[in-house]
């Protein structure tokens, strides 16, 4: 690398990250898990300008489950120590002319062919949707079609399949909490089933990719999948609470090569 720098980013100064990332490199970043910077990103990244035509990937950290409600999820600047729970931490890294970073999404689920979901508003939390255009509580439509909450609602962007997985749903109240926002008139579909997780990461693993410079998968993938003691291919890295590559991501593995151009 040329040079790299690590910077901290709060809901203030968020939209900077993408004018700060550099032309020919990459940013690694981690946000802490349900902290106003976890959501602002989650809804607004997608709309920052230039986003796409820069390197920027990471995770969103977390605590080991069984403390999850009793602890707040945290971020280190490794060259000072200091730690925050409601920002991000960034490295900025500039590669010279010869290399070039890119970014890989590996994503197993795909659409189901059942109903045609959207939302009226956008968000982590949804009560009401829109089912083939009729309105619903969602929850209650999840609860009576017996949903399988491990296969996530899926979007169609342009040809990319993004993930939104479902938390859990708070019948009393009838909300359904998620792990991502869905957005305002986007439309969705709850994904086909997958039969074996682990053989289904590795049919999607580009043939050629076999040591990456980087690369995380969901915790879901490991739960869901009961990944442990098993392999995805050759690809490694922590299990985090949320995948980004470019934007937030549920439920897929994100991984950055280095290559010569």
């Amino acid at each position: 690398m040329l040079n790299s720098k690590i910077q901290w980013y709060d809901e203030n100064n968020f939209p900077e990250i993408v004018a700060d990332s550099p032309e020919n490199g990459f940013s690694i970043i981690i946000i802490p898990a349900t902290s106003t910077v976890h959501i602002k990103y989650a809804k607004e990244a997608p709309k920052y300008e230039n986003l796409f035509y820069k390197q920027i990937i990471g995770w969103i950290s977390g605590v080991l489950l069984e403390e999850l409600d009793k602890k707040s999820p945290k971020v280190m600047n490794g060259q000072t120590g200091e730690m925050s729970d409601q920002k991000a931490i960034v490295l900025h890294a500039t590669l010279p002319d010869q290399k070039i970073a890119s970014i890989g999404i590996i994503n197993i689920f795909k659409q189901g062919s059942g109903d045609t979901i959207t939302f009226e508003g956008s968000g982590f939390e949804v009560k009401s949707c829109f089912i083939n255009g009729q309105k619903f509580n969602f929850a209650d439509y999840l609860i009576q079609n017996k949903t399988d909450l491990k296969l996530p609602l899926v979007a169609n962007y342009q040809g990319a399949m993004v993930n939104v997985s479902f938390q859990r749903i708070d019948e009393e109240n009838q909300i359904v909490y998620l792990y991502a926002p869905v957005f305002k008139d986007t439309e969705y579909k709850l994904a086909a089933s997958v039969g074996n997780y682990v053989e289904s990461f590795k049919s999607k693993l580009p043939s050629d990719l076999t040591d990456p410079n980087f690369s995380c998968n969901c915790i879901l993938n490991y739960l869901y999948s009961e990944l442990e003691g098993k392999k995805t291919g050759n690809i490694v890295g922590p299990i985090t609470f949320g995948e980004i590559a470019f934007q937030l991501l549920n439920q897929t593995l994100v991984y950055l090569t280095i290559q010569n151009r």
